[in-house]
């Protein structure tokens, strides 16, 4: 991955109010969900993946209105606060394969042979989808399959 590349994925994640090493390191990761994120960071996620709000609605197991709530809290539980780290972790990882935010949000809307003919992003409600894509993201990285 290029220094331009990695500039790019950062600059996608700038906005967003979590330490940028949560993103990279374990230990910064489990610290940061343990103390809650802002409900902000729920926002700034559906920013981040284009203004996909069904997908946080559905992450976090609310409706519309209650997710316009979850803006406005001090600090998310540790399950939702995990539920949207992981989300933008997997979103991370994308945006590194794939090298460009576009590129990535196409292949994640996209129905993907390896997962069951099932767009990427309808998997992410769930830990054990979000694993289901990474290993997809990881056998692309590794010219298994496109």
């Amino acid at each position: 991955m290029t220094t331009q590349t990695t500039q790019q994925n950062d600059n996608a994640f700038k906005n967003i109010a979590v330490p940028a090493k949560a993103f990279t390191d374990q230990a910064v990761y489990i610290q940061t969900v343990r103390e809650g994120i802002s409900g902000r960071v729920v926002k700034q996620a559906i920013e981040a993946l284009g203004g996909n709000r069904e997908l946080f609605i559905r992450l976090l197991n609310t409706t519309s209105a209650n997710l316009n709530r979850y803006y406005h809290k001090k600090v998310l539980n540790r399950s939702d606060s995990e539920e949207v780290l992981d989300t933008l972790r997997v979103y991370r990882y994308a945006l590194r394969i794939f090298g460009d935010e576009n590129l990535a949000r196409e292949w994640l809307a996209t129905p993907i042979p390896a997962l069951a003919g099932v767009p990427p992003l309808d998997l992410f409600d769930t830990f054990e989808g979000r694993t289901l894509v990474r290993t997809a993201l990881r056998k692309l990285e590794h010219g298994e399959f496109s």
